[in-house]
């Protein structure tokens, strides 16, 4: 169940109520009989539990492109060379 802040418009008395969603919203200051109002806040964070992504997942399937480009880039004659294309010899060793 969320919880929801309230402020009442007379008193400036701030509070926290547990709810369901489907439930009314209060509409009287605990404290004072006052008009309230629900405020907004931001919210919980996501929370990811388990082993990790599945495989249908965009950030498994970034992982094999760098594993892929990885292992190209390994097998170039400049391997170290972001410039280096396979075909070529790399230009910053040829200007060195």
């Amino acid at each position: 169940m969320p919880t929801y802040e309230y402020e009442c418009k007379k008193c400036a008395h701030s509070f926290e109520l547990f709810q369901s969603m489907s439930d009314e919203p209060v509409k009287i200051c605990p404290k004072c009989g006052g008009d309230v109002r629900r405020l907004i806040n931001g919210g919980a964070g996501v929370i990811y539990k388990g082993t990790g992504f599945y495989s249908t997942d965009k950030a498994a399937q970034a992982a094999a492109k760098k594993s892929a480009d990885v292992k190209k880039s390994a097998d170039s004659p400049c391997a170290s060379c972001p410039h280096s294309d396979g075909a070529s010899a790399c230009p910053e060793k040829a200007a060195g």
